[in-house]
């Protein structure tokens, strides 16, 4: 039986590996068993943080609409109780940019949700 040489397959999944490390420091970028953990870890990051950004992103939407209504005398969570009570259905993302981007229509619908409490 004629024997398997490997050389072509070992070569592509290091060159696989290799162009996902490039850029890295030191013995990182060229050194194949170095490389293959920094691989490792930076995807374990990267999963991780895919998770993580939904969470800090929302916590900053809440962040600016907190301090869009505060600036109009009310807090935060009384502003998304009114929201529910006059049936105005903005979700966090689009609330936050609006008080941040265009705080007169922001600031009007701060104020249709103050009379829904009156």
């Amino acid at each position: 039986m004629a024997r398997t040489k490997r050389g072509v397959v070992s070569r592509a999944k290091h060159k696989k590996i290799l162009k996902t490390v490039k850029g890295q420091y030191g013995r990182r970028k060229n050194t194949i068993r170095i490389a293959r953990q920094a691989m490792e870890k930076a995807m374990q990051y990267a999963y991780r943080d895919r998770k993580a950004k939904k969470r800090e992103f929302r916590t900053l939407w809440i962040q600016r609409i907190n301090a869009g209504v505060r600036v109009e005398g009310i807090t935060y969570s009384k502003f998304i109780s009114g929201l529910a009570k006059s049936n105005i259905k903005l979700d966090r993302k689009v609330l936050a940019e609006l008080a941040y981007n265009n705080p007169e229509v922001f600031k009007s619908i701060v104020k249709k949700v103050q009379s829904s409490f009156s």
